[in-house]
C-alpha cells in the first residue's frame, strides 16, 4: 500500500482584517466592500515560502516515527531565487541528509498535485516530502487581494503507516489560461471568473473525475470530501452538484480566516481532510491550472493516531489580529517608504564565508562536548567548559528543536528594522546553550526575562544590490 504517512500546515500568524483593506481601497472601488468579510493570512517580512516551508514540513515530520527520507519537493509559484534550488535550502534547514534527492516544481497552480501524482505513482522506499508554499502578490485594491492568503502545507509518501491510501489519478493537460505571469511582471492578470467557471472548471474538471471514477470503480456519491481550490465561492458546490458529489462534502477553502494560498492551497485541503476524517472516507483532490488532476484516496484506521504536533487546527488557532493595511503594504514591497540612512548600509553576503558555517546559519547546528558532555553553540574547536577545553571534542547538536528562555531582552528603535522595534537578547537553552538572537512575532508587554521561546527559520536580511537574501534562526515567544 502506497499514499499519505503523514501531513502538516503553517500559516502566518498575522491575520489581516479584510474590513481594513476596503476601507482603505473603496473610495476607487466599492465593490470591494462585498468581500470584506473575515481576514486573510499575511507574512510577516522575514517570512517567505522558503521559511513557510521549513515550518510546514517540521510540523510534518513531528508526525513521522520513521524520520528518514528519500526525497523532498518543493511546490511554488513564488520561490525567492529563480537560479538557486529552493528545495536544498529548505533541506538543510531540516538538516535532512544531503544524499535525498531535491527538486523545485513551479509554474502551475497544480504543481504540488502533478508533484503528488509523481511522488505516488514512484518508486518510494522511505517517505517522501512534498512542501508547497505560496506568498503571492498581489495589486494594492485588487479582487486577488482580498480573497488570497500565505500558507504552506506538507504531506509525506510512502508505504508504511499510511493514513489515506492512494487508490488512483487521473491528469488532462490542457493550455487552458485563466491567468498568467510573464517573467518581467511582479503580478498575475486575471482573466473573467464566470468563463473560467463555465468553460475551465466545468470542463475539465469533470472529464478528469469520471475517467477516475469509472478506472476505480467508485461511484461520485462515495466521495467523502471533495476539495476543489478556487477563491470562487460557488463554483465548488456548483460543481459537485454537477458531478454528483453531496454538498457536505466540499471541503472549505476558508477564503474568510485564511485566504486561498496558490499552490499550496490542495495540500493545506488535503491536510484538513485528512485531519477531520473517518476511517474509510473517500477524499478527491483536484488540481486546476493548464489541466487538472484528480486524485482519489482513502482514509485509514491510521490517520486519528498519526496527528502533526499543529496540523491545520493548530495553524488556524496560532493568530494574531492585524489591522495595519499599510503594514501589508510595506512588508509586500506595494509602496516605497523611506528607510532612512541607517538602512543604506550594504548587506553582501561573502559566500564563501557563509559555506564554512552553512551549518550553524542554515541547520541552526552547535556542539556537544564528548568529553564532558557540554553543549555550546556556535560549535568551535576547544569546549568552552574552563574545566574541559577539549580539542575538536565536539559531537553536531542540533538547536532547532530546542526549547530556550528569554535571559535577557531589548527593544531598540534606533537601530533599523523592517517592523520596528528590534527585539533582540540573550537567549538560553534548555539543555544548555546560549546565543544572542533575533526575536520575532514580539506582541509588545508580552515578552520579558524567563518568556519561553521557540526556534523558527525566518529572513535576517535582503541584499537589494545583488537580490540575495540571508536566512537564520529567530526566537518566537510562546
Amino acid at each position: 500500500m502506497i499514499g499519505i504517512t503523514a501531513y502538516g500546515a503553517y500559516i502566518p500568524r498575522a491575520r489581516l482584517n479584510k474590513q481594513a483593506m476596503a476601507d482603505a481601497n473603496a473610495w476607487f472601488d466599492p465593490s470591494l466592500n462585498s468581500l470584506a468579510k473575515g481576514e486573510r493570512s499575511i507574512c510577516n517580512w522575514d517570512e517567505d515560502s522558503i521559511t513557510m516551508a521549513v515550518e510546514a514540513a517540521q510540523d510534518c515530520l513531528s508526525a513521522l516515527s520513521d524520520k528518514k527520507i528519500d526525497s523532498l519537493y518543493l511546490a511554488s509559484t513564488t520561490l525567492p531565487f529563480v537560479d538557486r534550488q529552493n528545495s536544498v535550502v529548505v533541506s538543510e534547514a531540516l538538516n535532512l541528509d544531503n544524499r535525498i534527492r531535491t527538486m523545485d516544481i513551479s509554474s502551475s497552480q497544480r504543481a504540488s498535485t502533478s508533484a503528488l501524482i509523481s511522488l505516488l505513482q514512484g518508486n518510494v522506499s522511505n517517505n517522501a516530502l512534498l512542501v508547497a508554499s505560496e506568498h503571492r502578490r498581489t495589486k494594492a485594491g485588487s479582487r486577488s487581494e482580498m480573497l488570497w492568503g500565505d500558507a504552506a502545507a506538507t504531506v509525506s509518501v510512502g508505504c508504511s503507516n499510511v493514513i489515506a491510501e492512494y487508490l488512483g489519478a487521473e491528469t488532462l493537460a490542457v493550455d487552458f489560461i485563466d491567468h498568467y505571469r510573464g517573467e518581467s511582471s511582479s503580478f498575475d492578470y486575471n482573466w473573467e471568473e464566470r468563463w473560467i467557471r463555465d468553460e475551465g472548471f466545468f470542463k475539465l474538471v469533470p472529464a478528469a473525475v469520471n475517467t477516475l471514477l469509472e478506472r476505480t470503480s467508485l461511484k461520485s456519491g462515495d466521495i467523502r470530501h471533495f476539495i476543489l481550490p478556487t477563491d470562487q465561492p460557488r463554483t465548488p458546490g456548483a460543481l459537485a452538484k454537477k458531478l454528483g458529489i453531496d454538498a457536505d462534502a466540499v471541503v472549505d477553502n476558508q477564503v474568510a480566516s485564511v485566504g486561498v494560498a496558490g499552490v499550496a492551497q490542495p495540500i493545506l485541503m488535503l491536510a484538513k481532510a485528512i485531519e477531520m476524517a473517518s476511517p474509510g472516507d473517500l477524499i478527491l483532490l483536484i488540481g486546476f491550472g493548464q489541466g487538472c488532476d484528480a486524485i482519489l484516496f482513502r482514509v485509514t484506521d491510521t490517520a486519528a493516531k498519526c496527528a502533526p504536533a499543529a496540523g491545520v487546527k493548530g495553524a488556524l488557532a496560532s493568530r494574531r489580529e492585524e489591522h495595519n493595511y499599510n503594514r501589508f503594504l510595506s512588508f509586500n514591497n506595494l509602496l516605497e517608504r523611506d528607510i532612512g540612512k541607517r538602512a543604506e548600509s550594504d548587506k553582501q553576503t561573502y559566500l564563501s564565508g557563509y559555506n564554512r558555517r552553512k551549518d550553524l546559519l542554515t541547520g541552526f547546528i552547535g556542539g556537544k562536548c564528548r568529553q564532558c558532555g557540554t553543549v555550546q553553540i556556535p560549535r568551535d574547536k576547544y569546549c568552552v567548559n574552563p574545566e574541559c577545553h577539549a580539542l575538536e571534542s565536539q559531537d553536531d547538536y542540533r538547536f532547532a528543536d530546542k526549547a530556550a528562555t528569554v535571559a535577557t531582552w531589548t527593544a531598540d528603535r534606533l537601530t533599523f528594522d523592517w517592523n520596528p522595534p528590534a527585539y533582540f537578547g540573550m537567549v538560553k537553552f534548555d539543555g544548555g546553550g546560549k546565543l544572542m538572537m533575533d526575536f520575532t512575532e514580539v506582541e509588545e508587554g508580552k515578552i520579558d526575562a524567563g518568556t519561553k521561546l521557540t526556534m523558527h527559520f525566518r529572513i535576517k536580511q535582503f541584499d537589494t544590490q545583488r537580490g540575495f537574501r540571508k536566512y537564520f534562526w529567530k526566537a518566537v515567544p510562546e
